[in-house]
């Protein structure tokens, strides 16, 4: 099979229909979420974005790939997907050296992507074409209830308070920002995760919100809101999953803390913040650490069953 690799156009889409829609049908009810989004992602091409297909000699589409600017100098990938009778044949590396090239010709130095912990195939595939482990993730899920308070038997003396300088301070020292790589959800790409700045924080504080969680000694947590959107219910707010109905999310970029009263503190606030929102439900990114996941299960906080992989390629020295 011999392959082209090159700009996705809007007549790719029947193509990509055929070989996307059943790629997760095991595991998500509403299946893949690249052939519904393909047609936005052509339309969005330009200086920040760029898709690619590629097309095989009997002129069919078999292959997809996105990759996005994030900053001046980080890339993400996403959407990697290949028809079955196209797979082993090269078709993911040569996609994915297009879009390594388009990378770094627009100054990017790196260019990550996110794996499902449970997708065996995609993490060796992602491994094969570049990319090395980068950190891992799960998803708290607050409820969202406005009456909601900390344990105030183990939380005494602990508030939340909107001070992004504060929570901006406490996250550069926290264990959460070296077990994520500095890294927590982009406020603009849904799904990447990119670079946090001192920037990002303020800006929440300005249009979202930005916690800190303070007691006598200080800083002892912080959490950013990330975004606010309507999906279809069901699920955990995974890939294509879903149901019928709607429900609003709000998302929190990442959040981090001490010990478990100050957990219990932040998602008490957060847990506010999203009901004065009218979120139906809630996720914030929280490191894949035993203490972590299991602060937040003893504060009462439901957890995602399973961390995602985040992998990165270093595209400095790279012909």
């Amino acid at each position: 099979m011999t392959i082209e690799v090159r700009q996705a156009r809007a007549d790719d889409h029947e193509d990509v229909i055929a070989f996307a829609s059943d790629t997760w049908s095991d595991r998500f009810d509403r299946g893949d979420y690249v052939p519904e989004v393909f047609p936005e992602w052509v339309e969005g091409d330009g200086p920040d974005q760029h898709t690619v297909v590629a097309e095989a000699d009997d002129g069919r589409a078999v292959g997809v790939c996105q990759v996005v600017a994030l900053s001046a100098h980080e890339t993400w990938a996403q959407g990697m997907r290949v028809a079955d009778d196209a797979r082993a044949k090269g078709v993911a590396e040569a996609m994915n050296d297009a879009c390594f090239e388009w990378a770094r010709d627009r100054g990017a130095t790196v260019c990550r992507n996110m794996v499902f912990s449970w997708n065996a195939p995609g993490l060796g595939a992602a491994r094969g074409v570049g990319y090395d482990p980068a950190t891992e993730f799960r998803w708290a899920h607050p409820d969202p209830d406005t009456d909601a308070r900390a344990d105030t038997d183990g939380a005494s003396g602990l508030d939340a308070t909107a001070d992004p300088d504060a929570a901006w301070s406490y996250w550069q020292r926290s264990d959460a920002a070296r077990e994520l790589a500095g890294l927590a959800l982009d406020p603009d790409e849904s799904w990447a995760l990119s670079e946090v700045t001192r920037e990002r924080f303020r800006t929440a504080a300005d249009e979202r919100q930005a916690f800190a969680v303070r007691g006598n000694d200080g800083t002892r947590g912080a959490a950013v809101r990330t975004r606010e959107y309507e999906r279809e219910s069901g699920g955990d707010g995974g890939e294509g999953d879903g149901d019928d109905g709607s429900e609003r999310w709000v998302e929190y970029g990442v959040g981090a803390w001490d010990d478990v009263p100050a957990a219990q503190t932040l998602f008490a606030a957060i847990a506010r913040d999203a009901a004065d929102l009218g979120a139906d439900r809630t996720r914030v990114l929280i490191p894949e650490t035993a203490r972590h996941v299991s602060d937040a299960a003893y504060a009462g906080i439901a957890v995602s069953e399973t961390p995602d992989f985040v992998m990165a390629a270093d595209l400095t020295g790279r012909d």
